[in-house]
């Protein structure tokens, strides 16, 4: 089993990554009433795009610890609407060098209330993800697995935090047929399915 601790670190790099990157894209798109945030400092590499499918783009970045490979999605609707947050991002990890695929993590773009988790429904299946500062993660390795499937199976995923200050969130993930294009990172990182 995976030791949370790495888990944790690892999935902390791979959400500095995509939020650099998206940051950047965000950047080069108009405007649209979002409220201002300050410029992201990219805390790893950005990476390189291998494709982009609806809502998610397909990555593949090298840190200090090796290749890393990640989709990166955005929510197609979030509320309450004008809450003042970052963009929230969903992503499925890939870092072959320390022998971790399919890890799933929520960016919320905000500080979750301390001890909460974030609900995940995807078409009925409901899974409860712990939280640490702004992001959320399975448990465990077979839980990632199991929610990556439900996410390839599904058309929508439904997020749903808690933050520190402010009213309850929910986000809304556009899913079929971005995820099944997963293959792009799978083959860019070696990871068989």
């Amino acid at each position: 089993m995976i030791n949370i601790r790495c888990r944790l670190a690892c999935a902390l790099a791979c959400a500095a990554v995509a939020l650099a990157v998206l940051s950047s894209a965000h950047a080069a798109e108009p405007k649209k009433h979002q409220p201002a945030t300050a410029p992201a400092t990219p805390a790893a590499p950005a990476g390189q795009s291998l494709g982009k499918f609806d809502a998610w783009t397909a990555y593949i970045s090298q840190d200090k610890t090796g290749k890393v490979c990640y989709l990166a999605g955005e929510p197609q609707k979030s509320e309450p609407a004008g809450f003042g947050r970052k963009p929230p991002t969903a992503m499925v990890t890939h870092r072959p060098v320390e022998k971790i695929d399919n890890v799933v993590s929520f960016v919320e773009g905000y500080a979750l209330k301390e001890g909460s988790e974030v609900a995940l429904d995807i078409g009925g299946s409901k899974f409860a993800l712990f939280t640490k500062d702004d992001s959320a993660w399975a448990r465990t390795s077979d839980l990632d697995r199991t929610i990556v499937a439900a996410l390839a199976k599904g058309k929508q995923a439904v997020v749903k935090g808690v933050p520190q200050k402010g009213p309850p969130t929910t986000d809304i993930y556009p899913l079929a047929p971005a995820l099944r294009r997963r293959s792009l990172i799978d083959k860019a990182c070696g990871v068989k399915r």
